[in-house]
């Protein structure tokens, strides 16, 4: 069964590519009607003219040419009602992006654009047919996209299933180097004295996130096994470790800090020292606070960069803080209420201008005023750090597998209920008296 993709930029294209390649038969005829368009003998000659070029450049053989037109005849059609959805929903493919998706064609078949421009040529397939033939094959890709993603349903529950067995997967030959810090209550203690624990170990992980030296503070405050080793724990396999400890990792990478979490003796935190056999997905977070200025009939880009030029010389001066500022003047009311703070993000989240400004600007330095497509701005990195997103990953990969086998399952369905509900006729059939 053939699995559809998104991309239509791999060797399927060369069979599909073929619609309008040959010029026009002088005695060309139609040869099937589907719905208020029609097929052409010459679309079905030129796209076999393809197909046994394609066989031959494969040394690949063929079936007959009566298998080949009928599965030539099905292409043609499922791709006109394809084009027919895409002309409902105003899909148009611009130059831009039919200029890119031919560019990565090239460079997937290790060609120039111009060396592909001779390919095709030194073919007998004119570079403006084959143009228009992948404008139309993206053309139904996304009215197909488009359509089928409205069919896919994931729940999370498979996504965290088939996450756990990825990790299953991924973990069997794992290693992981730990340290520990546990708080331990015992069995009498009061409520008070339960939630001074939890408290404390939240601290406890607030402190070890921000870069606190472990093996200090396990030192000082654990009660675990492995206090006086400074909570260090060595190499260890899951299954060597205690339950708990295994429960708590999943596919966690080096450097990460987990918990607090609870078990019936206390509170434990775990940081994963390093890992040995797993593929770790690491990103870098920013906390930065800023103040924005919008642009108005009333307030023009030069008065916008000036107050904030004003406004930087007075927080740098002492004569200000920066949150009194940001409450005072930005226009973005999610972040002044919090001083202009906007926690911790990974800059892909902000646009190209200010993600560029947060990445390279230096810790504790105010940027000068800047401009983006939300206005005026002034910047501070408050701090960095990296952060283990090995687990999001898998999950993210789980989404994608599930999404990849679900699409490919709709699109049949979808197709297969897009030709039962349309009108196909074929002259010839019509006409036979027979």
């Amino acid at each position: 069964m053939k699995k559809w993709k998104s991309s239509l930029l791999g060797l399927t294209l060369w069979s599909l590519a073929a619609g309008s390649f040959a010029a026009p038969q002088q005695l060309d005829k139609v040869v099937t009607i589907v719905n208020d368009s029609v097929i052409l003998q010459s679309d079905v000659d030129a796209m076999l003219k393809t197909v046994r070029m394609n066989a031959a450049g494969q040394n690949q053989p063929l079936p007959s040419d009566d298998i080949l037109v009928d599965q030539i005849m099905e292409k043609l059609i499922i791709e006109t009602l394809q084009i027919q959805q895409a002309e409902q929903f105003g899909i148009r493919i611009d130059d831009n992006r039919l200029d890119q998706a031919i560019s990565q064609l090239a460079a997937e078949r290790q060609m120039s654009v111009a060396q592909l421009r001779q390919y095709l040529a030194d073919n007998g397939i004119s570079f403006a047919a084959f143009r228009e033939q992948m404008r139309r094959d993206l053309t139904a890709s996304e009215a197909r996209t488009i359509q089928v993603r409205r069919r896919i349903n994931i729940l999370p529950q498979e996504v965290e299933l088939l996450a756990e067995q990825l990790n299953k997967q991924n973990l069997q030959d794992t290693s992981y180097n730990i340290s520990h810090i546990q708080l331990r209550i015992s069995e009498d203690a009061s409520a008070e004295a339960r939630e001074a624990a939890q408290q404390q170990a939240r601290e406890l992980a607030q402190q070890l996130k921000q870069g606190a030296d472990f093996a200090n503070l396990a030192y000082r405050y654990s009660k675990g096994p492995k206090a006086l080793q400074g909570g260090q724990w060595g190499w260890m396999r899951k299954e060597e470790m205690p339950t708990i400890f295994a429960d708590q990792l999943g596919a966690s990478g080096k450097g990460a800090i987990i918990g607090p979490f609870r078990s019936g003796v206390g509170y434990h935190i775990l940081k994963v020292n390093d890992v040995r056999g797993l593929e770790t997905i690491s990103v870098t977070e920013i906390n930065a606070r800023h103040i924005l200025l919008k642009t108005s009939v009333i307030l023009s880009d030069e008065g916008a960069k000036r107050q904030l030029e004003k406004a930087r010389r007075a927080i740098m001066a002492g004569e200000q803080s920066f949150a009194d500022a940001a409450q005072a003047l930005s226009a973005d009311p999610g972040s002044a209420a919090n001083g202009g703070e906007l926690g911790w993000q990974t800059p892909d989240i902000y646009v190209p201008a200010f993600k560029d400004k947060v990445e390279t600007l230096p810790v504790g330095t105010i940027s000068e005023p800047f401009k983006t497509v939300h206005g005026w701005h002034i910047v501070e990195v408050l701090e960095r750090r990296d952060v283990d997103r090995t687990d999001a990953a898998v999950k993210n990969r789980a989404y994608r597998i599930l999404f990849s086998r679900k699409f490919n399952e709709e699109a049949q369905a979808w197709l297969q209920e897009l030709r039962a509900g349309a009108y196909i006729e074929k002259p010839e059939e019509t006409n036979d008296p027979s």
